[in-house]
């Protein structure tokens, strides 16, 4: 099931240019070697180990670039996979194949390194009550595929954009003169645009953490860059009053402590700013 920012008019703008940027007037090493008869076969070849994502993207590319392409589908997103696999065979014209073959690896082999990383981490907090959380550093014009592939890894997506929720970091907080004056001023502006958005603020220590409580009207308090005793001691003192989030440089050989602490979110960056994509081809079948 796509998340609703996946919809049919985004997919296609996606698409489209993705394809002006790649196409441009024309696959002229396609159009020049190949006829415009020619009728081929191509599988999609996995080879790498983890999790695959963008099969249904890739479906969307191939019908935008062909709409009388063919594909079969043997492996769906989500699935794990291994070298040797075969996701999908497409067939039809071969230069349209051609066509969309280096955006549909570009976005699939993206895609799976950001499921199979995602899963990675889900697999070192499993027996916790942590769950895993995307942020927004991601790719410009990607962020959407990126986000969900972390969906299709078993992660949870946290706020989309600036607009759908609002955190206040800390230089919201510096800028603002406080925690008290960050939180206050926005609850004024909620007020006066008739806006409803859960509130998020980001704390550096213990202090800040007891400045939201005491000031009170957000909805989720981040701990960031704390280490895991800040962390339980941050968690004991919200008492779950509000939601929690550990943040802050986490990687595969910390999460598993900050798990342990209580927090109920860890949301890590790295899953879709320096992933590393898997290797998939496109390879021809004579």
């Amino acid at each position: 099931m796509r998340p609703s920012y996946i919809t049919d008019e985004n997919l296609e703008q996606f698409i489209k240019q993705a394809l002006a940027e790649d196409v441009g007037d024309g696959d002229h090493s396609s159009l020049a070697a190949i006829p415009a008869s020619a009728q081929n076969e191509a599988q999609l070849l996995i080879k790498g180990t983890g999790v695959l994502a963008g099969v249904e993207l890739a479906q969307e590319i191939i019908r935008q670039v062909d709409s009388s392409l063919q594909v079969d589908v043997f492996l769906r997103d989500g699935v794990a996979v291994k070298p040797g696999d075969v996701a999908f065979i497409v067939t039809g014209k071969a230069q349209a194949i051609l066509t969309a073959e280096r955006l549909v690896l570009n976005c699939m082999q993206r895609m799976s390194g950001i499921a199979t990383y995602t899963h990675q981490l889900n697999q070192l907090i499993a027996g916790t009550n942590a769950r895993l959380l995307d942020t927004r550093k991601t790719t410009p014009n990607f962020r959407m595929m990126e986000k969900w592939a972390v969906l299709i890894g078993g992660g949870v997506n946290h706020r989309y954009g600036l607009f759908d929720m609002i955190i206040l970091k800390d230089n919201h907080v510096d800028y603002a003169g406080g925690i008290k004056q960050a939180i206050t001023a926005t609850q004024e502006y909620l007020q006066r645009t008739n806006r409803q958005l859960k509130i998020e603020v980001e704390t550096r220590s213990l202090q800040e953490v007891q400045q939201v409580l005491e000031t009170g009207g957000i909805d989720r308090i981040m701990l960031d860059n704390m280490t895991p005793d800040q962390l339980r001691e941050a968690v004991q003192l919200i008492n779950g009053r509000f939601i929690t989030e550990a943040s802050g440089g986490i990687t595969k050989e910390t999460i598993a402590a900050v798990a342990a602490t209580g927090v109920d979110f860890i949301s890590v960056g790295a899953l879709t700013h320096s992933v590393r994509s898997m290797d998939i081809s496109l390879k021809a079948r004579k």
